[in-house]
């Protein structure tokens, strides 16, 4: 039993990974008050903009290009998330139609993009991030293999924005007006806070961060951009409600979902896994969000204003 948790847990750390950060993202739009379910979408975007930079980089023979490409896409992800904002704030839309659209609008515009760059709806990339072991920590017995055997540098990234999300949301004035703009945004615009503006910026980091999460599925295990990033940006936002909008609480759920995930991937080549049908393994994932959300429905700790216009005039 050990060896089979020993064998996969590295994968389902580097499956996680890009789970945490969107969900993260989804963590600051929600805590300013705007509903985004467009996380799909924008994963799309960041594994496309990825991908096509990593490429045309590698091709020129530019050190850094998978660097440079994860950069990319946050910036391109934050930019395209304003089509979010901008319905959402200013035009005062339904969030949850806005956030439909930014998933439509995403699959289509970069499958039309790659096909007229490359001729086809798929964007390879030569070579992505290489796990590595961590020297000295994973020889520690136990925690070594687990944590410190074939890590993704990206995961390390992930886990140092999570430290500072903490950081920033809980022990900053920063994070003292965004998580009050999703809660009482009346009280904070009384208080000087521009609601607008506090909206704006955490639905970019949104964008920005699932689309990070999108470049690093793409460059870590995916290999290839396809038009779609298998349902993760929807389980990033059942992590969120899961995790019950707390940086820790989306931790736990998301590497719940992704350690779930990895089981099912692997079954077949487990030996101790192999016995369970493989369709139980594939949809347990799926049964247990169902599941939590219905739970935790009736103890959610949402932002109260989340999904709610808000309306200047308003006292």
């Amino acid at each position: 039993m050990w060896n089979t948790i020993e064998l996969i847990f590295p994968y389902a750390i580097s499956y996680t990974v890009p789970l945490l950060i969107t969900a993260l993202g989804a963590l600051y739009c929600e805590r300013s008050g705007i509903v985004n379910i467009g996380l799909e979408g924008l994963m799309v975007i960041g594994s496309f903009s990825g991908a096509l930079a990593v490429s045309k980089l590698q091709a020129n023979g530019v050190s850094g290009a998978l660097w440079i490409g994860l950069l990319v896409a946050v910036l391109v992800g934050a930019l395209f998330s304003l089509l979010h904002a901008f319905a959402s704030i200013n035009l005062n839309a339904d969030q949850v139609i806005s956030g439909t659209a930014i998933n439509m609008i995403a699959s289509a515009l970069t499958i039309y993009l790659a096909r007229n760059i490359t001729g086809s709806g798929n964007i390879r990339v030569i070579n992505g991030f290489i796990p590595k072991d961590i020297p000295f920590l994973s020889d520690i017995p136990f925690i070594g293999p687990l944590f410190f055997t074939k890590t993704y540098a990206t995961t390390w990234l992930v886990l140092g924005i999570l430290l500072f999300s903490i950081f920033l949301l809980y022990k900053t004035s920063f994070g003292l007006r965004l998580r009050a703009c999703g809660e009482h945004p009346q009280a904070a615009a009384a208080a000087g806070v521009s609601v607008f503006k506090m909206r704006y910026l955490g639905v970019m980091i949104s964008g920005g961060m699932a689309a990070l999460g999108g470049a690093i599925m793409l460059l870590t295990f995916a290999g290839e951009f396809n038009g779609n990033v298998s349902g993760l940006g929807f389980l990033a936002l059942a992590a969120l409600i899961f995790g019950q909008w707390k940086p820790l609480g989306i931790l736990g759920a998301t590497f719940f979902f992704g350690f779930a995930s990895t089981i099912a991937n692997v079954s077949q080549v487990v030996p101790s896994l192999s016995q369970i049908p493989g369709v139980i393994l594939k949809i347990f994932p799926y049964v247990v969000t169902l599941i939590a959300l219905v739970l935790f429905s009736k103890s959610s700790q949402a932002p109260k204003a989340a999904g709610e216009p808000f309306d200047a005039g308003k006292r």
